[in-house]
This record gives structure tokens, C-alpha cells and sequence, in this order.
């Protein structure tokens, strides 16, 4: 009897740590993959808001169907849509609505340069601004989620995360 108690002892002891490790390993790849795929999402964006750019450095160089392509083809060969399902597949719902509302703005920036928004004219600022805001507002949204931290523009010494205070073109209009 003590034989067959200590043996399912030891076998439910056994089972258990199995049962825990798995599960901890789960979790650790849950953790990784939400870190992957955020940072893929704000790399993406990052690339098309590159070329979104470079595009509305010389905006009156292209027609205006050739901007809205040029600024459609942005988005998609940058990854954006891709980059985003997956968020949407694995963020939690903090991130996936801090993500889906830089995408929005960055959208925004899209149509602005597609319409032939300079870089340094209004209307491009106008759309950038928001834009950037909502870049650092999803930075502060995954690192709240992944390390517990939050960051605030008083840490950079800023007054907002849209950085119309520093922008040259925008700091006495706003």
C-alpha cells in the first residue's frame, strides 16, 4: 500500500511540473511572439512612413495618380497590412486599438501625399503630427503591456508626443 501511494505520488508530482512547464512555456511564446509581431508592425509602418517622405519631397515631380499609387504601394510593400493582421490576430486589445489608430493616422498621411502635400507644407504637417503622436502613443501602449512601464513626453524633456513643439515648420502656428 505504501508502495502504490508513494508511486502515485510521485507520478501526479511528475505530471504536474510537466503540466507547469508546458504551460510556462506557452506563455513564454506567447510573450515572444506579442513581441515580435508588435515590433514588426511599428517597423513596417516605420518603412512606409519613410517612403511617404521621400515621396512628399517633391510631390509636384509626379502626377497625381502616380502620388496615389506611389503612396498605395507604400503601405503595401512595406508590410503594413500584413504586419497589422497579425497584430490584430495576436495583441491584446490595448495595443491592436493603440495600432489600429496609428495605422489610421499613418493613412491619413498617405492620402495627404497622395493629394500633393510637400513635406514642409501644412497640410503634410497636418497629417504627420497626428501621425507621430499616435506612433509614440502605441510605443507607450506595448511597453505598458511588456515590461510594465510606461513613458511619458516629460521623460524626453517634450512637451507632447506630436512634437509640434519642435517642428521647425509648426512650433509658432500651433
Amino acid at each position: 500500500m505504501a508502495t502504490v501511494s508513494g508511486g502515485t505520488i510521485a507520478i501526479s508530482g511528475t505530471v504536474l511540473a510537466e503540466y507547469l512547464r508546458r504551460r510556462h512555456e506557452d506563455d513564454s511564446g506567447v510573450e515572444a511572439r506579442r513581441r515580435a509581431t508588435y515590433t514588426e508592425f511599428i517597423d513596417a509602418a516605420g518603412v512606409c512612413h519613410a517612403r511617404l517622405r521621400q515621396l512628399a519631397r517633391s510631390p509636384g515631380a509626379a502626377a497625381a495618380a502616380d502620388l496615389d499609387a506611389a503612396g498605395r504601394a507604400a503601405l503595401s510593400e512595406a508590410g503594413v497590412y500584413e504586419a497589422r493582421e497579425r497584430l490584430f490576430i495576436d495583441a491584446t486589445p490595448s495595443v491592436a486599438a493603440a495600432g489600429q489608430a496609428m495605422f489610421e493616422r499613418l493613412r491619413a498621411l498617405q492620402r495627404a501625399v497622395a493629394a500633393g502635400a510637400a513635406l514642409s507644407s501644412p497640410a503634410f504637417h497636418d497629417a504627420y503630427h497626428p501621425y507621430i503622436d499616435a506612433v509614440w502613443r502605441y510605443r507607450v501602449a506595448v511597453r505598458a503591456e511588456v515590461e510594465g512601464r510606461s513613458l511619458a513626453p516629460a521623460d524626453f524633456g517634450w512637451a507632447d508626443w506630436d512634437g509640434r513643439d519642435r517642428c521647425t515648420l509648426c512650433a509658432g502656428t500651433s
